[in-house]
């Protein structure tokens, strides 16, 4: 093991697009790779909390290039829009998908579009927007998967929740079509001949209260988070250490397409970021093929790789 998450290789004159990136996973993610050197676009649906974000980034990070652009994973109009703005930025080396929604409504939702909540958030708007940031993407593009792939049978013929709806299984099937969708763009660009890269990282156990405190940043958990939190240390970690693997996946120059990141302790729980292997169902190459047909109907934006 010889990656340390401390100290990241300089990102000096790189650009890092990341979803979500105004708490949690994504803003560690951006805080650390600031701290490195990179340009930072933070893509966040809530501008004062963006702004939040960004100050506390700068306060660490002085010299830190950082810009907020609006984006709303549910609006495919909304996804249009961020992608215009990143290309206006100039583009990007590398996009984070990181955004989502992680604990579902107790009934079915649909997005702006009519997509079921978790799959139409998670996964289709994420779709939509690295398809039409592709042409404007220099190096990679990482996606935030997930352990609730290994608790949940995938049942490709209802990713939609139509014919069950249970919150954490819709929330598991929104992470399969991640992990699908990654691995598929990956044997996609390999065919192509295109040395981009198509990454995937999930952040294993990862809790506010074991984090570094940021105060403006992170919102107060609840008592039973709390108490939830302190108890589980044995075994979980903080979001600033859930961030590493998706940093690594987003920065090691070394890694091959198609890797896999997360915590290499505790069952994948916990620990410093190691390539891991992905559950086989949402890996296949049969369900890549078919997501990606049903993710340019779902989204109504073509992706030619």
């Amino acid at each position: 093991m010889t990656w340390d998450p401390v100290h990241l290789p300089s990102q000096e004159g790189r650009t890092f697009v990341v979803t979500g990136g105004s708490t949690g996973i994504g803003y560690w993610a951006c805080e650390q790779l600031a701290g490195a050197g990179a340009r930072i676009i933070l893509a966040a649906r809530h501008a004062p909390k963006a702004n939040q974000a960004m100050a506390s980034i700068r306060a660490r990070v002085p010299h830190v290039d950082i810009h907020h652009v609006p984006f709303d994973l549910t609006s495919i109009d909304s996804v249009r829009a961020t992608a215009d703005h990143i290309a206006e930025l100039g583009g990007a080396d590398v996009l984070v998908n990181n955004a989502g929604l992680v604990i579902s409504p107790a009934t079915r939702k649909t997005t702006k579009d009519g997509l079921e909540l978790e799959v139409g958030g998670n996964f289709v708007g994420h779709f939509a927007l690295t398809a039409l940031v592709f042409p404007v993407l220099r190096d990679r593009v990482v996606g935030l998967g997930s352990m609730a792939t290994a608790m949940t049978r995938l049942d490709p013929d209802d990713l939609m929740s139509e014919k069950k709806y249970r919150p954490f299984r819709a929330y598991a099937f929104s992470k399969h079509a991640v992990h699908g969708f990654a691995f598929e763009l990956d044997r996609r660009l390999r065919a192509a001949g295109d040395a981009r890269k198509s990454m995937l990282a999930h952040p294993g156990y990862a809790v506010n209260e074991l984090s570094e405190k940021r105060p403006d940043v992170i919102t107060n958990s609840s008592w039973w988070q709390r108490v939830g939190g302190f108890a589980s240390a044995v075994v979980a970690q903080g979001k600033d250490h859930g961030a590493w693997p998706v940093v690594r996946a987003a920065t090691d120059p070394d890694a091959e397409s198609g890797t896999f990141f997360g915590p290499g302790q505790m069952f994948g729980m916990r620990g410093l970021p190691v390539a891991q292997a992905p559950v086989t169902s949402s890996a296949s190459p049969e369900f890549g093929a078919k997501l990606w047909a049903l993710a340019e109907d779902w989204s109504g934006v073509k992706f030619a790789v």
